[in-house]
């Protein structure tokens, strides 16, 4: 079986994550960049069952800038056996149809038997890339999952809701997304990090997939403004003289709040 794993590099979470004012984008150099803890999770599930199945090749693949190569290698290091890293620069500032569309094609490139990704990222927390892959591929879709079973033609999971839990099931080829209930990735060692430096790791253009990124061959989203989030304004301080439930019952009226 062959499992092609989405993995992403976002802005750390616990460092400083800000916008370019002048292109809308995230300013990747205003902290640190990871690979998606989201993502290392789904590579997890792939490598455990790789680890059950000799037979099974898990390949990451990444949509990013020419600079995350080592965020790449980082994913080739935790188990991966390849990796596919499509880089372009008419990619920088993709909208999520444009993404889907690239992807597709390079998952098209690897005939895969499963496509496993998270449910969503941290940064533009889109949560449609995985069904927008299904639609492109012809494959079948089971998403936000919270536990997940592959087997030689199909997958079974469970989807927690509101209301209780869901039994799903697919048929392969299939494109599954999966949350934060899965375990954690497990950490590189040092064979693993060397035996990276090692493995294959082909980087794609748009080119190179047959997709283009011209608006007008395709509708595509397109940002217009963007500005700086305002600073915290001072709430407002009811004093109770006696009428402090009417003051505050004005207050929530005012903000459309009851």
């Amino acid at each position: 079986m062959k499992i092609y794993v989405l993995v992403k590099e976002v802005p750390d979470t616990y460092g400083d994550r800000k916008l370019d004012l002048e292109t809308g984008l995230a300013d990747r150099a205003a902290g640190d960049v990871v690979l998606d803890e989201i993502t290392e999770r789904a590579l997890e599930v792939a490598l455990s069952y790789a680890g059950k199945n000799p037979d099974t090749e898990v390949v990451a693949l990444s949509m990013a800038p020419e600079t995350a190569t080592a965020s790449v290698r980082r994913a080739l290091a935790i188990g991966a056996a390849s990796a596919v890293h499509v880089a372009d620069e008419e990619l920088r500032g993709a909208d999520l149809g444009l993404t889907a569309e690239a992807l597709a094609a390079a998952i098209r490139r690897g005939e895969p038997d499963l496509v496993i990704t998270g449910n969503l990222s941290t940064d533009g927390s889109g949560g449609v890339i995985p069904a927008m892959l299904a639609e492109h591929l012809g494959f079948a879709q089971a998403t936000a999952l919270s536990s997940v079973e592959i087997g030689a033609d199909q997958i079974t999971g469970t989807r927690a809701g509101d209301d209780g839990t869901q039994q799903v099931t697919a048929t392969l080829p299939a494109v599954i997304s999966i949350t934060e209930a899965l375990p954690d990735a497990r950490f590189p060692n040092f064979k693993g990090i060397m035996a990276a430096k090692k493995k294959p790791l082909e980087v794609l253009s748009l080119a190179d997939l047959g997709v283009s990124a011209d608006p007008a061959a395709a509708p595509r989203t397109i940002m217009t403004t963007v500005s700086e989030k305002p600073p915290r304004a001072a709430g407002v301080k009811i004093t109770d003289e006696g009428d402090a439930g009417a003051q505050l019952v004005e207050f929530l009226a005012q903000n459309r709040l009851v």
